[in-house]
Protein backbone atom coordinates (compact mmCIF):
# COMPACT_ATOMS: atom_id res chain seq x y z
CA UNK A 1 0.00 0.00 0.00
CA UNK A 2 1.58 3.27 -1.00
CA UNK A 3 1.91 5.94 2.24
CA UNK A 4 -1.28 8.61 2.60
CA UNK A 5 -0.70 11.62 1.81
CA UNK A 6 0.85 14.31 3.83
CA UNK A 7 -1.80 16.28 5.94
CA UNK A 8 -2.76 19.43 4.25
CA UNK A 9 -1.94 22.45 6.72
CA UNK A 10 -4.53 24.05 8.07
CA UNK A 11 -5.81 27.73 6.56
CA UNK A 12 -7.32 30.89 8.24
CA UNK A 13 -10.57 31.62 8.94
CA UNK A 14 -11.88 35.26 8.65
CA UNK A 15 -15.56 35.50 10.69
CA UNK A 16 -17.89 38.68 10.89
CA UNK A 17 -20.64 39.35 12.89
CA UNK A 18 -23.66 41.09 10.86
CA UNK A 19 -26.87 41.77 11.16
CA UNK A 20 -28.25 38.75 9.15
CA UNK A 21 -26.05 36.46 11.29
CA UNK A 22 -22.31 35.30 11.13
CA UNK A 23 -20.30 35.76 8.09
CA UNK A 24 -17.14 33.34 7.31
CA UNK A 25 -14.77 33.44 4.91
CA UNK A 26 -11.72 30.67 4.55
CA UNK A 27 -8.60 31.99 3.36
CA UNK A 28 -6.46 29.07 2.41
CA UNK A 29 -3.08 28.83 2.61
CA UNK A 30 -2.24 25.61 0.57
CA UNK A 31 1.22 26.15 -0.90
CA UNK A 32 -0.44 24.77 -4.22
CA UNK A 33 -2.66 27.58 -3.90
CA UNK A 34 -0.56 30.05 -3.00
CA UNK A 35 1.98 29.20 -5.46
CA UNK A 36 -0.64 29.29 -8.98
CA UNK A 37 -2.16 32.82 -6.96
CA UNK A 38 1.55 34.21 -7.37
CA UNK A 39 2.30 32.37 -11.10
CA UNK A 40 -1.33 34.73 -12.49
CA UNK A 41 0.23 37.86 -10.62
CA UNK A 42 3.19 37.52 -12.74
CA UNK A 43 1.17 36.56 -16.04
CA UNK A 44 -1.23 39.56 -15.35
CA UNK A 45 2.60 41.90 -14.87
CA UNK A 46 3.95 40.50 -17.80
CA UNK A 47 0.80 41.48 -20.41
CA UNK A 48 1.04 45.14 -19.10
CA UNK A 49 4.56 45.15 -19.51
CA UNK A 50 3.96 44.19 -23.33
CA UNK A 51 0.89 46.70 -23.20
CA UNK A 52 3.06 49.27 -22.14
CA UNK A 53 5.74 48.55 -24.46
CA UNK A 54 3.58 48.18 -27.50
CA UNK A 55 2.16 51.68 -26.77
CA UNK A 56 5.67 53.03 -26.44
CA UNK A 57 6.81 51.43 -29.68
CA UNK A 58 3.48 53.16 -31.61
CA UNK A 59 4.59 56.44 -30.01
CA UNK A 60 7.97 56.67 -31.37
CA UNK A 61 6.70 55.57 -34.94
CA UNK A 62 4.20 58.70 -34.71
CA UNK A 63 7.24 60.37 -33.41
CA UNK A 64 10.14 59.64 -36.18
CA UNK A 65 7.33 59.92 -38.90
CA UNK A 66 6.77 63.43 -37.51
CA UNK A 67 10.41 64.54 -38.19
CA UNK A 68 10.79 64.86 -34.37
CA UNK A 69 7.96 66.85 -33.34
CA UNK A 70 5.35 66.33 -30.91
CA UNK A 71 2.10 65.50 -32.18
CA UNK A 72 -0.59 68.05 -32.53
CA UNK A 73 -3.38 67.92 -29.72
CA UNK A 74 -6.90 67.12 -31.59
CA UNK A 75 -9.05 70.28 -31.73
CA UNK A 76 -11.59 70.55 -28.27
CA UNK A 77 -15.20 71.34 -29.65
CA UNK A 78 -17.29 73.58 -26.92
CA UNK A 79 -20.82 74.98 -27.00
CA UNK A 80 -21.33 78.23 -28.76
CA UNK A 81 -22.86 81.10 -26.36
CA UNK A 82 -24.57 84.16 -26.62
CA UNK A 83 -24.52 87.06 -24.55
CA UNK A 84 -28.13 88.80 -25.04
CA UNK A 85 -31.54 87.20 -26.24
CA UNK A 86 -31.68 89.28 -29.69
CA UNK A 87 -28.37 87.13 -31.03
CA UNK A 88 -30.43 83.83 -30.08
CA UNK A 89 -33.13 84.58 -32.12
CA UNK A 90 -32.14 86.88 -34.85
CA UNK A 91 -35.62 86.18 -36.52
CA UNK A 92 -37.16 88.18 -33.71
CA UNK A 93 -36.02 90.92 -35.39
CA UNK A 94 -38.67 93.12 -37.35
CA UNK A 95 -37.86 94.92 -40.53
CA UNK A 96 -39.86 97.43 -42.16
CA UNK A 97 -40.12 98.08 -46.07
CA UNK A 98 -41.98 100.62 -48.08
CA UNK A 99 -42.66 100.23 -51.32
CA UNK A 100 -44.83 102.95 -53.46
CA UNK A 101 -46.06 102.34 -56.96
CA UNK A 102 -47.45 104.44 -59.51
CA UNK A 103 -51.52 104.27 -60.26
CA UNK A 104 -52.20 104.04 -63.70
CA UNK A 105 -56.12 104.45 -65.07
CA UNK A 106 -56.62 102.84 -68.04
CA UNK A 107 -60.08 104.42 -69.86
CA UNK A 108 -60.86 100.72 -71.68
CA UNK A 109 -63.93 102.41 -73.65
CA UNK A 110 -62.18 105.00 -75.11
CA UNK A 111 -59.08 102.50 -76.00
CA UNK A 112 -61.03 99.80 -77.49
CA UNK A 113 -63.33 102.24 -79.38
CA UNK A 114 -60.26 103.98 -81.07
CA UNK A 115 -58.75 100.36 -82.02
CA UNK A 116 -62.33 98.85 -82.79
CA UNK A 117 -64.40 101.60 -83.70
CA UNK A 118 -67.36 102.46 -82.49
CA UNK A 119 -69.92 100.15 -84.57
CA UNK A 120 -68.09 97.22 -83.00
CA UNK A 121 -69.39 97.63 -79.24
CA UNK A 122 -72.58 97.95 -80.60
CA UNK A 123 -75.07 95.01 -79.95
CA UNK A 124 -77.98 94.08 -83.02
CA UNK A 125 -80.90 94.60 -81.86
CA UNK A 126 -82.16 90.55 -82.02
CA UNK A 127 -79.11 89.40 -80.46
CA UNK A 128 -80.25 89.46 -77.30
CA UNK A 129 -83.18 87.23 -76.27
CA UNK A 130 -86.11 88.34 -75.07
CA UNK A 131 -87.70 86.46 -72.11
CA UNK A 132 -90.82 84.43 -73.07
CA UNK A 133 -94.08 85.97 -70.92
CA UNK A 134 -95.62 83.17 -68.57
CA UNK A 135 -98.78 81.62 -70.12
CA UNK A 136 -101.78 81.81 -68.36
CA UNK A 137 -103.19 80.31 -65.59
CA UNK A 138 -106.57 79.42 -68.32
CA UNK A 139 -104.31 78.48 -71.13
CA UNK A 140 -102.41 75.90 -68.91
CA UNK A 141 -106.42 74.43 -67.19
CA UNK A 142 -107.32 74.41 -70.77
CA UNK A 143 -104.40 71.92 -71.86
CA UNK A 144 -104.87 69.70 -68.72
CA UNK A 145 -107.92 69.45 -69.97
CA UNK A 146 -107.00 68.08 -73.88
CA UNK A 147 -104.88 65.86 -72.20
CA UNK A 148 -107.30 64.50 -69.55
CA UNK A 149 -109.80 63.90 -72.42
CA UNK A 150 -107.57 62.72 -74.98
CA UNK A 151 -106.27 59.90 -72.59
CA UNK A 152 -110.09 59.40 -71.40
CA UNK A 153 -110.97 58.70 -75.32
CA UNK A 154 -107.64 56.29 -75.74
CA UNK A 155 -109.11 54.16 -73.22
CA UNK A 156 -112.77 53.87 -74.28
CA UNK A 157 -111.22 53.04 -77.75
CA UNK A 158 -109.15 50.47 -76.10
CA UNK A 159 -111.72 48.91 -74.08
CA UNK A 160 -114.41 49.02 -77.45
CA UNK A 161 -111.79 46.75 -79.51
CA UNK A 162 -111.34 44.19 -76.77
CA UNK A 163 -115.02 43.92 -76.37
CA UNK A 164 -115.13 43.58 -80.46
CA UNK A 165 -112.54 41.41 -80.46
CA UNK A 166 -114.17 39.26 -78.21
CA UNK A 167 -117.22 38.90 -79.41
CA UNK A 168 -115.81 37.85 -82.37
CA UNK A 169 -113.82 35.20 -80.91
CA UNK A 170 -115.01 31.48 -81.39
CA UNK A 171 -114.12 28.01 -79.55
CA UNK A 172 -112.68 26.70 -82.98
CA UNK A 173 -109.73 27.57 -84.88
CA UNK A 174 -109.06 25.24 -87.92
CA UNK A 175 -108.21 26.81 -90.79
CA UNK A 176 -106.61 24.17 -94.15
CA UNK A 177 -103.30 25.34 -95.31
CA UNK A 178 -101.50 25.94 -92.49
CA UNK A 179 -98.89 24.66 -90.57
CA UNK A 180 -99.76 23.04 -87.22
CA UNK A 181 -98.22 20.74 -84.73
CA UNK A 182 -98.86 17.34 -83.25
CA UNK A 183 -98.90 17.72 -79.43
CA UNK A 184 -100.51 14.23 -78.38
CA UNK A 185 -98.72 11.27 -77.03
CA UNK A 186 -101.27 8.84 -78.59
CA UNK A 187 -99.82 8.31 -81.28
CA UNK A 188 -96.69 7.16 -80.31
CA UNK A 189 -92.59 9.32 -80.48
CA UNK A 190 -93.38 8.68 -84.55
CA UNK A 191 -95.96 11.88 -84.48
CA UNK A 192 -95.31 13.69 -81.03
CA UNK A 193 -93.60 17.21 -82.17
CA UNK A 194 -94.42 16.69 -85.51
CA UNK A 195 -95.43 19.43 -88.14
CA UNK A 196 -98.40 18.78 -90.67
CA UNK A 197 -100.36 20.89 -92.84
CA UNK A 198 -104.12 20.82 -92.27
CA UNK A 199 -105.96 19.44 -95.69
CA UNK A 200 -109.39 19.09 -94.67
CA UNK A 201 -111.67 20.97 -91.89
CA UNK A 202 -114.55 18.49 -90.55
CA UNK A 203 -117.50 19.61 -87.96
CA UNK A 204 -115.07 22.77 -87.25
CA UNK A 205 -113.22 20.62 -84.45
CA UNK A 206 -111.93 17.77 -86.65
CA UNK A 207 -108.82 18.39 -89.11
CA UNK A 208 -107.25 15.56 -91.29
CA UNK A 209 -103.49 16.50 -91.53
CA UNK A 210 -100.54 15.40 -94.16
CA UNK A 211 -97.55 15.27 -92.24
CA UNK A 212 -94.72 17.45 -93.38
CA UNK A 213 -91.69 14.80 -93.74
CA UNK A 214 -93.42 11.50 -93.86
CA UNK A 215 -96.48 12.36 -95.90
CA UNK A 216 -98.60 9.63 -93.34
CA UNK A 217 -102.03 11.23 -93.15
CA UNK A 218 -104.12 11.16 -89.63
CA UNK A 219 -107.80 12.55 -88.44
CA UNK A 220 -107.24 14.07 -85.28
CA UNK A 221 -109.23 16.67 -83.08
CA UNK A 222 -108.51 20.48 -82.33
CA UNK A 223 -107.17 19.53 -78.98
CA UNK A 224 -104.21 17.26 -80.56
CA UNK A 225 -102.58 20.03 -82.56
CA UNK A 226 -101.47 23.89 -82.01
CA UNK A 227 -100.57 26.37 -83.97
CA UNK A 228 -97.16 26.95 -85.07
CA UNK A 229 -95.28 30.65 -85.24
CA UNK A 230 -92.87 31.06 -88.27
CA UNK A 231 -89.69 33.74 -88.38
CA UNK A 232 -90.01 36.97 -88.98
CA UNK A 233 -91.06 38.38 -92.25
CA UNK A 234 -93.00 34.63 -92.84
CA UNK A 235 -96.69 34.91 -94.07
CA UNK A 236 -99.48 33.84 -91.38
CA UNK A 237 -102.89 33.37 -91.48
CA UNK A 238 -105.27 34.80 -88.56
CA UNK A 239 -107.00 32.16 -87.00
CA UNK A 240 -109.46 34.05 -84.33
CA UNK A 241 -110.66 37.29 -82.93
CA UNK A 242 -111.26 40.45 -85.17
CA UNK A 243 -109.04 39.81 -88.00
CA UNK A 244 -110.03 36.57 -88.53
CA UNK A 245 -109.37 34.76 -91.82
CA UNK A 246 -107.06 37.61 -92.71
CA UNK A 247 -103.40 36.78 -93.87
CA UNK A 248 -100.86 38.66 -92.33
CA UNK A 249 -96.56 39.25 -91.86
CA UNK A 250 -94.94 38.46 -88.96
CA UNK A 251 -93.15 41.42 -87.88
CA UNK A 252 -91.46 40.88 -84.52
CA UNK A 253 -92.43 38.64 -81.05
CA UNK A 254 -93.43 39.50 -77.85
CA UNK A 255 -92.31 37.16 -75.96
CA UNK A 256 -92.57 38.92 -72.42
CA UNK A 257 -96.79 38.81 -73.37
CA UNK A 258 -96.20 35.90 -75.73
CA UNK A 259 -97.83 37.66 -78.75
CA UNK A 260 -96.73 38.99 -82.21
CA UNK A 261 -96.89 42.35 -84.07
CA UNK A 262 -98.59 41.95 -87.71
CA UNK A 263 -99.12 43.39 -90.77
CA UNK A 264 -102.19 42.73 -92.30
CA UNK A 265 -101.53 41.82 -96.44
CA UNK A 266 -104.92 40.90 -97.31
CA UNK A 267 -108.48 42.45 -97.55
CA UNK A 268 -109.64 46.19 -96.80
CA UNK A 269 -107.48 46.93 -93.71
CA UNK A 270 -104.32 45.39 -95.80
CA UNK A 271 -100.97 47.32 -94.73
CA UNK A 272 -102.52 48.28 -91.32
CA UNK A 273 -100.05 47.11 -87.93
CA UNK A 274 -101.47 45.23 -85.73
CA UNK A 275 -100.18 44.52 -82.10
CA UNK A 276 -101.02 42.16 -79.31
CA UNK A 277 -102.21 38.88 -81.48
CA UNK A 278 -101.82 36.12 -79.14
CA UNK A 279 -99.25 33.13 -79.98
CA UNK A 280 -102.57 31.10 -80.38
CA UNK A 281 -104.58 33.27 -82.78
CA UNK A 282 -102.25 32.74 -85.86
CA UNK A 283 -100.21 30.44 -87.64
CA UNK A 284 -97.73 29.68 -90.22
CA UNK A 285 -98.97 29.38 -93.93
CA UNK A 286 -98.16 26.16 -95.92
Amino acid sequence: MSPPPPPRPPGLAKVDETPKGWYIQYIDRDPETIRRQEELERKKKQDLDDEERSAKFIEDQVRRGLGGREPEEAPLFTELKRENEEEKNPTNTEMTFLLTFPIITLNLTTSLSSLLGPSALKVPAGAIPKRKEPSSASESREKKKKSALDEIMEMEEKKKKKQQSASVRTEYWLQPNIVVKIVTKKLGEKYHKKKAVIQEVRDQYTAVVKLVISGDKLKLDQSHLETVIPAPGKRVMILNGEYRDTEALLEGIDEKNFSAMLTLDSGRLKGKRVEGIAYEDFSKMA
